[in-house]
């Protein structure tokens, strides 16, 4: 939820106006949303870029996933692996864009963990790939927005540990 809609909610259940401190907040909410918005337009234009060279990154750290009997061994599983990492960037994105971790945690960590224990994928090799695109994604950006994307990166790496 984000810092408009949740100070709407507070001031409502309290039927009052929106004090002078959360009109602040809203007032930077929406001066930092120009950022927001370039962010998540580098990483969407970037997107083929940031999955493939990620990928790269992530199957040298981590060999094991690509070779015989690993989660992304053969041609069909590394393009599943790359699928699964091309997601998170689209939940990184909505949550950017939105200013608030709540679509991602909502659409797309509920539950990650044991779904990826029930497939017998190792967590730790998720969040590695998520980490590497954090990495080209941030190489992307200026550093005031690849700090603000990061914290994103950084939250989805930080609910697959």
């Amino acid at each position: 939820m984000s810092i408009v809609t949740k100070s709407i909610v507070n001031a409502d259940a309290e039927a009052r106006y929106l004090s002078p401190g959360e009109l602040e907040r809203i007032k930077d909410f929406v001066k930092a949303g120009e950022t927001r918005v370039r962010i998540a337009q580098v990483m969407t234009e970037s997107r083929e870029k940031i999955i493939k060279e990620a990928g790269q990154q992530l199957f040298q750290k981590r060999p094991d996933v690509v070779s015989p009997g690993g989660n992304a061994y053969g041609e069909e599983m590394t393009a599943t692996c790359l699928r699964d990492l091309d997601y998170y960037l689209r939940l990184i994105s909505y949550g950017i864009v939105s200013g608030d971790v709540t679509p991602i945690e909502e659409i797309g960590l509920v539950g990650v963990r044991e779904m990826y224990k029930s497939l017998g994928t190792p967590i730790e090799a998720v969040a590695e790939g998520v980490r590497c695109m954090k990495t080209v994604t941030c190489s992307l950006l200026d550093y005031e927005a690849g700090s603000e994307a990061a914290t994103y990166f950084d939250y989805v790496i930080g609910a697959m540990s």
